[in-house]
């Protein structure tokens, strides 16, 4: 896959009807960003804005020739990853990647809906921490995946830091971003780049819990539409950031009548 001139980011995730998350949110982000959007599904899910009831995933070997054929010779600037489903699917994107690497990978390492349904097998787990980590640019966890990534607890930002390094330095990421939006007070978003370590403070936006499906692929897919422009990651994170909170705002305003609740 190459246009000449274009930049082009490539998600490879699974298929939320909502539209919310997902490969549509990811490529509605890729576009917003003028960024031409590739996709390749992982599964196909059951969802509403509030729970997951089913997810499939599909099968390995045509996943495999559907990256082939985007990657292969391609000129795809940059990769975002999301859910996965199972272990084998994991192992396909993994061998994918492995043999056409592109300038960056972000992986949204995805393990359970907001609702507690579990998105990935304990194999896609063990997948995602030998074979693809090691292959990103950056991986964005929020405390529970940094928690599973890592064996800790982490419950502060003392133990967000622990957790970003122990994954940099055990896992061999490029870079880690530890998300916390799910601890208490000012929301802060960790990212270690194996030596220095950046705080991105943020304002917690407040609404139903249906307004923030799908945060993470929104915020994953605009970091990886940045650095597919070529910005440093410090500037692609900021960047991304800032991109997903008005996409939030604007989906409050109009879906939500400005709704505090929930």
């Amino acid at each position: 896959m190459s246009i000449p001139g274009i930049k082009i980011a490539l998600t490879i995730a699974g298929f939320d009807p909502t539209g919310w998350a997902g490969l549509l949110a990811d490529t509605a982000v890729f576009q917003s960003l003028g960024i031409e959007g590739a996709a390749v599904p992982t599964a196909l899910t059951v969802q509403d804005l509030e729970s997951v009831s089913e997810c499939l995933p599909l099968g390995p070997e045509f996943l495999s020739r559907t990256l082939e054929s985007l990657l292969r010779g391609s000129t795809v600037n940059a990769v975002k990853i999301g859910m996965l489903g199972s272990g084998t699917v994991a192992a396909t994107v993994a061998e994918a990647l492995q043999k056409n690497t592109p300038p960056a990978i972000v992986i949204d390492p995805v393990m359970a809906s907001t609702g507690g349904t579990p998105l990935i097998d304990k194999e896609g787990i063990e997948v995602i921490k030998k074979d693809l980590i090691p292959l990103c640019t950056l991986v964005t966890p929020n405390i529970r995946e940094a928690a599973i990534l890592t064996g800790r607890a982490i419950t502060n930002l003392a133990e967000m830091h622990d957790a970003a390094v122990d994954i940099y330095n055990d896992l061999k990421a490029g870079a880690v971003l530890v998300k916390g939006g799910h601890l208490k007070g000012t929301p802060i978003d960790l990212l270690y780049d194996g030596t220095d370590f950046t705080e991105f403070k943020g304002k917690r936006l407040s609404g139903p819990r249906g307004l923030f499906h799908g945060t993470g692929c929104l915020l994953s897919s605009a970091i990886t539409a940045w650095l597919a422009k070529g910005e440093s990651l410090q500037e692609a994170v900021r960047q991304g950031k800032i991109h997903t909170k008005k996409i939030l705002v604007k989906r409050k305003e109009r879906f939500f009548n400005g709704d505090d609740g929930g």
